[in-house]
């Protein structure tokens, strides 16, 4: 299907990658098998199902990320490994041209936990999937309508060691502001009832394929 402007659109129950490139670089990191959920002129939505297999940075000595110091964690030399993604599934909404997606998780037994809103270059598309970069910066949101800001301590150190400069850093904050009204005002897609949506039981889980960086990823000019 082709929409407004000769995108071309997936179908409900495609299989493509959502993808993320290092910060300061033009190498893929980050690749997840998705299913489509919705493809529009308007919005992207995939599924991320439980037990997909993916790519993931790790410390080159086999350390994984989350448990090295901040100090040191984005200045050791890394790798990418495979790994599984484990516990619920997440369903994650992206609209064109945003500086953020927006995540959906459950705990088991399908019971809402929160939404998660993951500030991060606006994707950019392919033949096979979609391309970010993550901005470490991220907001949680809770049924409540409450929120607070994630990650802050990994955005001020990501700046120190290079990997985000002042112009970027100011961006992104603006960006982080400008999705904090969009939950203050609470809108698309906090109203749209994303969270009484279930997977199609029929669906497969994607598979991770062995050239799964084969398109370079984008880099803004």
């Amino acid at each position: 299907m082709t929409g407004a402007g000769g995108t071309q659109h997936w179908t409900p129950g495609d299989h493509i990658l959502w993808r993320y490139r290092g910060n300061a670089s033009d190498h893929l990191h980050i690749c997840r098998p998705v299913t489509v959920v919705q493809d529009t002129d308007d919005l992207l939505a995939v599924w991320l199902a439980p037990g997909t297999e993916c790519m993931k940075p790790a410390l080159a000595d086999g350390t994984p990320v989350h448990r090295e110091p901040l100090a040191t964690r984005y200045t050791k030399p890394r790798t990418v490994v495979r790994d599984r993604w484990w516990g619920m599934g997440v369903l994650k909404l992206a609209r064109p041209r945003e500086p953020w997606s927006v995540w959906l998780w459950w705990d088991r037994g399908w019971r809402f936990k929160s939404w998660y809103v993951n500030l991060e270059e606006p994707h950019r598309r392919w033949a096979g999937g979609v391309d970010s970069e993550d901005h470490f910066l991220d907001i949680s949101v809770l049924p409540d309508r409450s929120w607070q800001w994630l990650d802050e301590d990994e955005f001020a150190q990501a700046q120190q060691v290079g990997l985000m400069d002042a112009g970027q850093a100011r961006r992104v904050r603006q960006a982080g502001r400008e999705a904090v009204g969009m939950i203050e005002s609470w809108g698309s897609p906090f109203t749209d009832g994303w969270e009484e949506w279930r997977p199609d039981p029929r669906w497969t889980v994607p598979v991770l394929p062995d050239d799964w960086d084969r398109t370079p990823a984008y880099v803004p000019s």
